[in-house]
């Protein structure tokens, strides 16, 4: 599963602290993995063969991971950044912040998973709206792409949960100097995402 491209010096934990990139730059997306200890459900081999075949330069987790391996298994892809949600155990809750921000050239990203209001799109938006140039969040489980004003909205999906979507969900943020590009990539069974082409950046 590992690439040996580790993104951290060992026991500095799986997520990086760099927040400042510098485009063209590939961003994987995942959230709502919910794995918990000794459960059945895992993170698919499939989807981290997808952000393999994708090479982004960072990838970032939007909360609810459950299990801090399947950190390490990502960080192992490429820088993490990853925020808690409120499904995380208490050594998540410590080791992830709420929310956190960064950049890429001059655009702005903000990241938090979306709980404790009234809809995780209401809390992306009233978090970062006048901040940032684009939010990602999770929490609904629903895939999204809105243009709300200023904000970029982006919710991939949960990779392995569709309680209330039809298909599961991972994304792909292309960004260059000129443009944020979002792209969900919905799948109704991690097999298909075999049959995804990824292009070049």
């Amino acid at each position: 599963m590992s690439n040996g491209h580790p993104s951290n010096d060992p026991g500095a934990g799986p997520t990086t602290e760099r927040r400042r990139f510098e485009p063209p730059l590939r961003i994987g997306v995942i959230g709502d993995t919910h794995i918990y200890p000794r459960s059945r459900r895992q993170l698919p081999d499939a989807v981290i063969e997808l952000f393999q075949r994708a090479d982004p330069g960072l990838i970032v987790h939007l909360g609810d991971v459950n299990t801090r391996s399947v950190l390490d298994d990502l960080a192992y892809l490429a820088p993490l950044i990853a925020v808690h949600g409120n499904n995380d155990d208490d050594e998540l809750q410590v080791l992830l912040p709420r929310e956190t921000s960064f950049t890429v050239g001059v655009h702005r990203f903000g990241v938090i998973h979306g709980h404790g209001g009234r809809s995780a799109r209401q809390v992306a938006r009233e978090t970062f709206a006048g901040k940032e140039d684009c939010a990602l969040f999770g929490h609904s489980h629903q895939p999204l792409i809105e243009q709300v004003g200023d904000l970029l909205l982006f919710n991939p999906g949960s990779a392995t949960d569709r309680r209330w979507h039809d298909h599961f969900g991972v994304g792909i943020i292309d960004v260059t100097a000129e443009r944020i590009d979002p792209e969900p990539i919905p799948y109704t069974s991690p097999d298909h995402l075999a049959n995804i082409s990824i292009s070049a950046m």
